[in-house]
């Protein structure tokens, strides 16, 4: 395993924010803004089937690993339904053995069991015979004092298994018509060099947090959401991660229950990225969803309430 020094990771902090970044910028998919083009499916089931494809064709197109960042809340639930229901027979073994399994975000401190943690919405969403077959789950820890050391630990397993082959990605609303990626949120000062960060959480978001999980369906206790609204951080992967992916397949399947997705995607869409880095750097400050419109290997699956006014 590659350690952070090989990885050559510089660490900066501002207002609280730690950001873990490469001392130069990787070999991003594109340096140029691309148009971001879109596909709409009729439901969310029809997303989460082409979602599936998308992971079995690029299996059938590379051999040996391959490596996935999972998304959080709504935006796989459905992919997650079909891949469950295969892993419990053995139709998609030899697939699912070939999987190193990554998480993109993560509250802490938490434990690693509580009921409003991705790690356990993840299980119970893919099943146990899922996590038995796969090949490795390597989860950002959030049930240790040193955070930071065991984020670099993260880091360095990702880049030991060869970097990120397929980043699943949704679309986070922020105000003005902004939008977030994993938890990099609007004015948290990540760079295209940072691949992963820790930061300070509002009460708010944890509000928001919990009752995403509690619609969702997740079981949460007394103690789990006591503990959940003691967490002081996010950990995020940062757009250095979505930049070196091979392939981005992001879905946005509920703008009916987040409406404000509307007015966010139609900003990511319309926005003009400046050809001037230091004004391009601004605007993606201003809003983090831009980052995907950097990558030339991304695939945009929604719905038509996507696109309602």
């Amino acid at each position: 395993m590659q350690t952070s020094e090989q990885l050559r990771i510089k660490r900066s902090e501002e207002g609280g924010r730690i950001w873990l970044g490469y001392s130069e910028p990787l070999n991003a998919s594109s340096p140029m803004a691309n148009t971001l083009r879109y596909e709409v499916f009729p439901d969310e089931e029809a997303v989460g089937g082409e979602m599936f494809s998308e992971l079995k064709d690029y299996a059938a197109s590379k051999a040996g690993d391959i490596n996935i960042v999972l998304l959080g809340g709504r935006g796989a639930q459905a992919m997650y339904k079909i891949i469950r229901g295969l892993s419990e027979t053995d139709e998609i073994d030899g697939l699912l053995s070939r999987l190193n399994v990554f998480t993109q975000d993560a509250l802490a401190p938490m434990r690693m069991d509580n009921g409003l943690s991705f790690v356990r919405d993840f299980e119970r969403l893919l099943g146990d015979r899922f996590f038995k077959k796969i090949k490795s789950f390597t989860p950002m820890l959030t049930d240790t004092a040193d955070l930071e050391g065991s984020l670099v630990a993260y880091l360095d397993k990702l880049e030991a298994v060869g970097g990120i082959d397929i980043f699943f990605l949704g679309l986070g609303p922020e105000a003005d018509a902004a939008s977030h990626l994993c938890y990099i949120k609007p004015h948290s000062g990540a760079r295209s060099t940072d691949i992963a960060g820790i930061i300070p959480i509002s009460a708010s978001i944890l509000e928001h947090h919990i009752n995403k999980f509690k619609v969702g369906g997740s079981s949460v206790s007394e103690e789990d959401e006591t503990e959940c609204r003691k967490a002081t951080h996010i950990l995020t992967l940062g757009p250095a991660a979505i930049l070196s992916a091979k392939r981005i397949v992001q879905s946005i399947v509920d703008a009916s229950t987040a409406p404000a997705k509307r007015q966010s995607f139609k900003r990511l869409l319309d926005s003009e990225i400046s050809y001037e880095p230091a004004a391009a750097a601004r605007q993606l400050d201003e809003n983090p969803g831009l980052w995907v419109r950097l990558h030339d290997n991304i695939r945009t699956l929604i719905l038509p309430d996507v696109l309602a006014e």
